[in-house]
């Protein structure tokens, strides 16, 4: 903790260079800077403390060297399920030692706001949605931010079940693909955060249920699941 308690050291798990294949831990390097914990007059910024955080495929894509040095850009991010796309855009330099050393990884969490200066959020309340690796963020756009109202179960199936993967899962099977008991039902990367919930909601509708993966690895894990 720095001078006062308004101010807190902060620990953030920062992309220490490209991942060659899949991340691995040697990648990443844990830094500990400061933040505070008041957000400044007139700004609609939350201030919250990260207590669930999940680590998605996307994550992979953006640790990896896209081959275009010194340039700026947007990377989007997409997820398709029975045509539903859950639609994440994230602002990325791909000269990205530069960038990876300011910033931490980012990702989908679960969250206590501990200060706000938005009308929607107080302190206290509980809240899902992007966050970064880091053990406090601050988050200026709050519309990436959805407030917990249920607790009766635990908070960490707000990274899953509860959170991004269960409702794009569930709009794309309930609300786009409606099939009904007995149909056929196609599951591309089946072993996946969404994919893995449309094969048990399909099979819960009582629906013959075929799914893919891209690798081995991946195939006996959904076998396993399944």
């Amino acid at each position: 903790m720095a001078s006062g308690s308004e101010v807190m050291s902060n620990k953030q798990v920062i992309l220490k260079h490209f991942a060659n294949g899949d991340p691995k831990e040697s990648d990443m390097v844990v830094k500990t800077s400061s933040i505070s914990l008041k957000v400044e007059p007139g700004s609609n910024a939350v201030v919250i403390k990260n207590l669930y955080l999940s680590c998605d495929p996307m994550m992979g894509n953006r640790m990896k060297n896209l081959g275009i040095p010194g340039l700026t850009y947007t990377v989007e991010s997409k997820f398709f399920f029975f045509c539903f796309v859950s639609y994440a855009s994230f602002l990325v330099s791909v000269d990205a030692y530069a960038w990876c050393k300011m910033y931490p990884l980012e990702g989908f969490g679960v969250a206590k706001v501990v200060a706000s200066g938005h009308p929607e959020f107080k302190k206290g309340d509980l809240v899902w949605g992007a966050v970064g690796w880091e053990e406090y963020s601050l988050i200026k756009n709050t519309q990436s931010l959805f407030k917990i109202h249920h607790t009766d179960v635990p908070l960490s199936y707000y990274t899953g079940i509860l959170g991004m993967p269960g409702i794009t899962a569930w709009a794309g099977f309930y609300e786009l693909a409606a099939p009904k008991k007995g149909e056929n039902v196609y599951i591309s990367a089946a072993s996946g955060a969404v994919g893995q919930l449309v094969g048990q909601f399909a099979k819960l509708m009582g629906c013959y249920v075929v799914g893919s993966a891209g690798i081995k690895e991946k195939q006996e894990r959904k076998e396993i699941k399944g």
